[in-house]
């Protein structure tokens, strides 16, 4: 892409500008998005010379299963920001879209659509046919997300984007999963984690965090009964009560006292914590007889309340179960001091099972239900428990409550209440999960845990607490990353263990080659040739019919075919396949010959057929290529009684597949045809569409005719349309040799999908089978954004595989953006319909408006915000229209050029003062850019805004009007301001500043490139930062302002001159620019300096008769003045105008004319009414009715 130019005179403003803003943001913001994409502004922004180099950035993935909410626009516009500022400031900063394609959000969407309930009816229809629809829904809103992204004004390459589903980056991934097991960072293991039992698999500590919801439970206080010692009871208290029928023991903690307890109208005793016994037994009468100690009770045997396993006598380590043991972890802040005991159900209960051998029983399927020896087999209860579901989603009591009520009729339990505690579910379907023991494979995080703290405090976190705070914490407490899971729709876990117990090796594969190296193979080596030249490609004629087969070889096709046959020989062919076409029959026969090979040795397969172009048979060949807009076209489109590429290249990659799989050990010739050829070679290597069109690219044949290559051919997992695919079940089939001499299956298990996401800097670049050393070179990114949640979640996935890669982070700075509510401070919801439209948001307001607001907000810093659309309003109003409003004053005076020289800033107090307040401006923003501090950056951009309109425009208007030097100085001012305050404004409100700079209509240096995302940002200039004139200015507006109070205490409208106004401040004697500011702002006469004042200015209220003649001519001045704003008169259109007024208002004016009439632009006044107007008015001036009418001159 060649380099970006400096351009002059780009005076288009025609193509953006509407003159009335309100209700046209939007309108005019289209306008300029398609100007940017028309004239590949982002692009050439990225080929534009960038003095720094390379500025990294790595975009999250997001799934495009739904339509972009908030949150993704909020971490877009950061995401748009930064790069934008740093583009300007001479870096160069790639930005390339990815799509998460993986994982349960895409699983139960499809399981929904096709009436899926559990993971079993998936393995009924089979997983091909699952994940096809799966593949296939994971782009759905794609292009909705290619609207809506650009329209917010994001700049990002969203055609080159990265996949997660896509072959390259999975075998980047498998890459990680390789070095990390190299490094002794992986192994499988079997440790008590969260199952969702609808999903029916693991998931990871992060992934449980995120989906705690507070729920009403039951917790029941049982009672076992001591074997030894009958009626004598040991209650254990449990919210879990479906996990009762897995208890295998009970656990006290020996340094704790415990108390045998009676109680009135019981006969049983009770043994409890002393420190439990006031909640344990309130509201009851009890008595204590003896107090013991907690190490007395271990090894006491009791009554198991289920014997289903208790009786099974071949449960491993039966004999060790149902006895009271020794734990630490037994506390009394709950409960009875007693502890229930289920190993395969909490990590506590299994680690005590382990260290005491206990029996382990799995009650509960990864279903969730109970398994089929959980029955009941009371017959006074009459109902079994197996099959039920213990925790189901929509009551997720109803087991428990089950549970309590076979226990009660059995006076078993002590105690029942209600609670409402928070609980763990699935982040995805909502389920309630299960505390289960399963096995998984792992990243051992707890051996760098120290690397990844130190690593942190390496980072730049946004906000800053994150990094000791929630982050930080986080790293703390962290486990071992669990990344299996036991689903279908996931980059596949690259595996493969023998399948004998005996051996039970295991070998991790870490890319394509390894994989091919390891695969089976036929032992078969293949030559492809295309046929010699025919009388079809002399004639240039398509024949891709076979009931037109009659073109035979030229003479110079016939040389071809023996040229070739003499390079061949030497490759021992074996065996001929060729298509059945007349000239390919020819050629196979020609090379068969030169061979010494029989004619049983050629096979003819349909499969190897020319490319049926259907109508196009017998047509020139640019006809057909017309009738394809590219290459790639031809691979979906059809042309009418043919067949597209897609379906040549299934059927030319089936035949090498067949062939391989029925022969061993044998040279094999293909003669075939340019296209099949083509698609021949691209089935073999896996390629997708747009592989396949660029092996081609630039070439007019793939082949020349007679042309021979040998095709490097090893049998891959594919889709259908035979691209490399290694998802299940196709990658399923590849089997190794394992040493034993047994075979080598996959596991079964895939990728949780935070494991891809977390290789994401590596799977976007194919690294390290492509582009390493530019990688290398610019790894860690320099910056990332996302939501807040993602400290456990990617931000957590990044950092754990760049410090076990690497031993850094992946990133240098990180920006967190909070959560964002509806107004009423809930979560959003499209059912409860709580929220605006993101996009009618952006149709009402535009989005410059929408970016702002945002940017400005809170949520920049990792706070929650509760989105407002009357703050987008506000924000709309008081920067987006002031600033459309103070650009539209300097158009109407700008219709001369101003002299294209080098600015210099004018004497005028309010030039000086607005330049220092630019300068400071800069200083500002380019300090909180610097340092990632959106918000900081932000704000003072709608205070200049405010300071440039209601200041510095106001008290400069009539400099404007009047023609000469300070008019002139006034116009160079405001279009250097406007200049320069249009690349400040660049990143945060794109829109609004490429309208600016790309309308201000002069020729000078000061608009060099064709857009304002072109050019540099700003440099300070620390020496125009008069801070001693932006301070006494800000004197002067608070004299101002406590002047025009007074005014308002008084009644006084401002139009109204006044005499006089007392100030204390003497600091302003002398200084007659800044008093002529106070003067023409509180519309006063003179200003009297009086430190004895009492109030902080005085005002002298009394109108004299010459000061109401003024005032009533400045209220009809701005009459006039508004009609002609309203008709569209310019300040250079002159007016006649026509009054009909009394006789005293007409002795006033005529006494003021020329004044009166160069105010208002008037070539002439009649004081008459007429009947031929463009507009007229009627009007009250305190008592006067008047009527005016004007015509342009």
């Amino acid at each position: 892409m060649p380099e970006s130019q400096p351009r002059k005179n780009f005076n288009t403003r025609q193509n953006f500008v509407s003159q009335n803003l309100s209700g046209q943001v939007s309108e005019s913001e289209e306008k300029i998005l398609k100007f940017w994409q028309e004239n590949k502004i982002f692009e050439k922004s990225l080929a534009k010379k960038s003095s720094k180099g390379d500025f990294i950035f790595y975009d999250g993935p997001p799934f495009a299963t739904g339509l972009p909410h908030y949150g993704h626009i909020l971490a877009s516009i950061i995401k748009d920001a930064v790069p934008r500022y740093k583009t300007m400031s001479g870096w160069r900063v790639p930005r390339k879209w990815g799509w998460d394609c993986h994982g349960l959000p895409i699983e139960n969407l499809i399981e929904q659509e096709l009436g899926l309930k559990t993971k079993k009816d998936i393995e009924k229809i089979g997983l091909e046919k699952f994940n096809r629809a799966a593949r296939e829904s994971v782009f759905r809103y794609a292009d909705e997300w290619k609207k809506i992204i650009p329209r917010v004004g994001r700049w990002v390459d969203m055609e080159n984007d990265y996949r997660t589903m896509d072959a390259a980056y999975t075998e980047s991934v498998w890459w990680v999963f390789k070095t990390l097991y190299e490094k002794g960072l992986i192994y499988e293991g079997y440790k008590s984690m969260h199952i969702c039992p609808r999903c029916e698999t693991t998931l990871a500590n992060f992934e449980v965090a995120q989906g705690y919801k507070d729920i009403a439970d039951l917790a029941i206080i049982v009672k076992f009964e001591l074997e030894e010692e009958p009626e004598t009871f040991v209650p254990a208290w449990t919210t879990t009560a479906w996990t009762l029928p897995g208890n295998a023991a009970l656990a006290v903690n020996q340094n704790i006292k415990y108390q045998i307890i009676s109680i009135k109208g019981d006969s049983n005793k009770y043994i409890v914590a002393k420190d439990r016994i006031g909640d344990v037994f309130k509201n009851k009468e009890y008595e204590v007889k003896k107090e013991i100690n907690g190490k007395d009770l271990i090894g006491k045997k009791y009554k198991p309340l289920f014997d289903y396993y208790a009786n099974d006598k071949n449960l491993k380590n039966c004999e060790n179960g149902w006895k009271i043991y020794g734990a630490d972890f037994v506390q009394t802040d709950e409960g009875t001091g007693i502890v229930h005991i289920a190993p395969a159900f909490g990590e506590d209960d299994m680690e005590l099972g382990k260290k005491e051998n206990l029996p382990f029983i799995q009650h509960v399927g990864m279903d969730g239900c109970f398994k089929k020896e959980v029955k009941d087999p009371e017959a006074h209860y009459g109902a079994s428990f197996a099959g039920r579901q213990v925790k189901p989603k929509n009551n997720s009591q109803a087991t428990d409550i089950e549970i309590l009520k076979y226990l009660a009729a059995k006076n078993l339990i002590f105690a029942k209440e209600k609670i409402t505690h928070s609980y763990p579910h699935c982040w995805r379907c909502e389920t309630p999960l299960l505390n289960y023991a399963a096995s998984s494979w792992f990243v051992k995080v707890t051996a760098i845990k120290d690397k990844l703290l130190r690593n942190n405090k390496k980072i730049n976190w946004i906000p800053a607490h994150l990094r000791e705070g929630r982050f930080g914490k986080w790293l703390e407490g962290a486990r071992d990353w669990a990344i299996s899971r036991s689903r279908f729709w996931g980059a596949p876990i690259p595996v493969w263990r023998c399948q004998t117990e005996t051996c039970g090796q295991i070998k991790a594969i870490g890319s394509l080659e390894e994989l091919k190296k390891y695969s089976k193979k036929s032992g078969n080596k293949y030559f492809v040739m295309r046929h010699g030249e025919s009388e079809a490609n002399v004639k240039k004629v398509i024949n891709g019919k076979i009931e037109n087969n009659h073109f035979h070889l030229t003479e110079k096709g016939r040389k071809e075919a023996r040229k070739a046959a003499e390079t061949l020989k030497e490759k021992n062919i074996n065996l001929i396949f060729a298509s059945d076409f007349l000239r390919t029959k020819e050629t196979a026969g020609i090379v068969a010959e030169a061979m010494g090979l029989e004619k049983e040795k050629i096979i003819f397969d349909e499969r190897l057929r020319e490319a049926n172009f259907g109508i196009f048979e017998g047509r020139p060949p640019v006809e057909c290529h017309n009738y394809f807009s590219s290459y790639k076209e031809k691979f979906t489109k059809t042309p009418p009684q043919g067949e597209n590429l897609t379906e040549l290249k299934r059927r030319a990659a089936e035949f090498i597949y067949e062939i391989d799989s029925k022969y061993r050990g044998k040279n094999i010739l293909l003669v075939s045809h340019d296209y099949t050829i083509w698609n021949l070679f691209a089935g073999s290597k896996g390629a997708t569409v747009g592989e396949t069109v660029k092996m081609k690219e630039g070439k007019p044949d793939f082949l020349a005719t007679g042309e021979a290559l040998e095709l490097d051919f090893t049998p891959l997992p594919h889709n259908q349309d035979y691209e490399l695919d290694f998802h299940r079940p196709y990658i399923d089939e590849i089997e190794f040799k394992c040493e034993c001499g047994e075979k080598m299956r996959r596991i079964p298990e895939v990728f949780d999908c935070w494991f891809e996401s977390g290789a994401m800097p590596y799977g976007q670049s194919h690294y390290p089978f492509e582009q390493k050393e530019e990688f290398n070179k610019n790894f860690p990114a320099e910056f990332i954004a996302e939501g807040v949640d993602q400290t456990r979640g990617w931000f957590y996935n990044l950092l754990v595989l760049s410090v076990a890669l690497f031993k850094k982070p992946a990133f240098k700075n990180v920006v967190a953006n909070g959560i964002i509510l509806a107004e009423d401070g809930q979560k959003m919801s499209k059912r409860l319909k709580n929220y605006p439209d993101p996009m009618e948001v952006v149709k009402k307001y535009g989005a410059d408006a929408l970016r702002f607001y945002l940017l400005s907000s809170p949520a920049v810093r990792g706070e929650s915000l509760n989105f407002s659309e009357k703050g987008v309003d506000e924000i709309y109003k008081k920067t987006i229209m002031r600033l459309w409003n103070s650009w539209q004053f300097y158009n109407l005076y700008a219709d001369e050029k101003v002299p294209n020289s080098k600015f210099q800033v004018p004497k005028n107090i309010l030039d000086k003062w607005i330049i220092a307040r630019l300068n400071q401006l800069i200083q500002e923003v380019s300090e909180a850019m610097e340092n990632y501090e959106l918000d900081k950056a932000t704000r003072p951009i709608g205070d200049f805004v405010e300071d440039l309109s209601i200041w510095y425009i106001r008290r400069s208007r009539e400099r404007f009007k009047e023609e000469g030097k300070d008019k002139q100085n006034a116009m160079m001012t405001m279009q250097f301001i406007l200049s320069e305050f249009s690349k400040i404004l660049a990143p945060f409100a794109p829109f609004m500043a490429e309208t600016i700079y790309r309308n201000l209509n002069y020729e000078s240096e000061i608009m060099d490139y064709e857009s304002v995302h072109l050019t540099e940002w700003p440099k300070v200039d620390k020496k125009a930062i008069d801070k001693k004139l932006l301070k006494i200015m800000t004197e002067v507006r608070k004299i101002c302002s406590f002047g025009l109070e007074a005014r308002a205490k008084a009644g006084i409208k401002v139009r109204q001159p006044l005499s006089e106004l007392r100030i204390k401040n003497y600091e302003l004697r002398n200084k007659k620019e800044l008093l002529s500011l106070i003067k023409d702002e509180v519309n006063i006469k003179e200003i009297v300096f009086d430190k004895n004042i009492t109030s902080k200015v005085e005002l002298d209220t009394k109108i004299t008769p010459e000061l109401k003649i003024e005032g009533q001519l400045r209220e009809l001045t701005r009459v006039i003045q508004d009609l002609r704003k309203d008709i569209g008169y310019t300040p250079k259109n002159k007016i006649y105008l026509f009054l009909e007024a009394p006789k005293e208002i007409e002795n006033i004016i005529n006494k003021r004319l020329k004044d009166f009439q160069g105010k208002i632009g008037a070539k002439k006044t009649e004081f008459r009414r007429t009947e031929k107007f463009d507009a007229e008015k009627e009007i009250k001036i305190d008592d006067s009715k008047i009527w005016l009418g004007i015509i342009k001159a």
